[in-house]
């Protein structure tokens, strides 16, 4: 049943922002306080096309089943830390990305509020964010329960 909620959810968003496609620029602007989308129209759509492009490749249905529902396993515990490479932000296709140096890039809305509401914050949830966006510096560190003969043997 949360499947196919997020499932609807998922489509409800796209068919939106479809509908809203060419006004998505301005809304963009607006949201982030940056004329930038504005200033180049056209450039700005494509981005943002590219940008649907990915999440619908996944990362919206991961959003409202995993993120925001959490129902999928979270591991126990991960390990490692952000070497900014991009992968985990589409493959590079989100729009916000911005490169900075020797192929490192950053996210252009870091300090917004309102990215909150987005799949960012969550990265890696599991072991399949990491192995989809193939990041090389996140990993799931595998924890195993202690044996009871062993714990006999320390009491």
């Amino acid at each position: 049943m949360k499947r196919l909620i997020a499932s609807t959810l998922t489509h409800v968003l796209f068919l939106s922002l479809l509908l809203f496609f060419p006004l998505l620029p301005l809304l963009v602007a607006l949201a982030f306080w940056r004329i930038r989308f504005l200033l180049d129209y056209p450039k700005t759509l494509m981005s943002i096309w590219r940008h649907l492009q990915a999440m619908r490749e996944g990362p919206a249905l991961h959003y409202f089943s995993d993120v925001m529902g959490r129902i999928s396993q979270v591991p126990q515990a991960m390990g490692g830390s952000c070497v900014q490479c991009g992968n985990c932000c589409m493959n590079k296709r989100c729009m916000f990305l911005q490169p900075i140096e020797d192929s490192r890039f950053q996210c252009g809305i870091y300090h917004s509020p309102l990215r909150r509401f987005s799949n960012c914050g969550s990265f890696p949830l599991n072991a399949y964010d990491i192995e989809r966006y193939e990041c090389p510096s996140y990993f799931v560190i595998q924890v195993l329960p202690a044996a009871p003969e062993s714990v006999a043997k320390v009491l």
